[in-house]
């Protein structure tokens, strides 16, 4: 079900859980700004998802209201999975599903890594 990114966070969202360990992942990297783990249902060879630590809804409510330091670390959180990956030679694309047009289906910002294999278009053409 698509979510509003505009509604309040939701503390019971499946990445909050797995943030406070409630419910196990495969996880690739922690650190004090962000979670990277395996995608349950992988769309590519390498389908990671990287998770702030934080309650933040889309990127709109991450860029107004997380602090500097989380916004660089969490950036540089992807960097660094994408390079431990070894995706940053052959190539790999980030998605951030935000809003019902978006089709954000957990209210927690996070990020698709995905690689492993060349990618295609992103959007079909008209």
């Amino acid at each position: 079900m698509p979510i509003d990114p505009t509604l309040p966070y939701d503390r019971d969202n499946i990445f909050a859980k797995i943030l406070r360990g409630e419910i196990p992942c495969s996880k690739v990297y922690e650190d004090d700004f962000a979670m990277a783990f395996h995608d349950i249902a992988p769309q590519a060879p390498v389908h990671v998802l990287v998770v702030p630590k934080g309650d933040y809804v889309s990127w709109d409510d991450f860029s107004a209201h997380a602090p500097d330091a989380l916004i660089a670390g969490f950036v540089r959180a992807v960097g660094h999975v994408a390079r431990e990956l070894g995706l940053v030679e052959p190539g790999y694309r980030l998605l951030a599903n935000i809003g019902v047009h978006g089709g954000q289906e957990v209210p927690h910002l996070h990020v698709h890594l995905f690689g492993g294999q060349p990618l295609g278009r992103m959007i079909v053409a008209r």
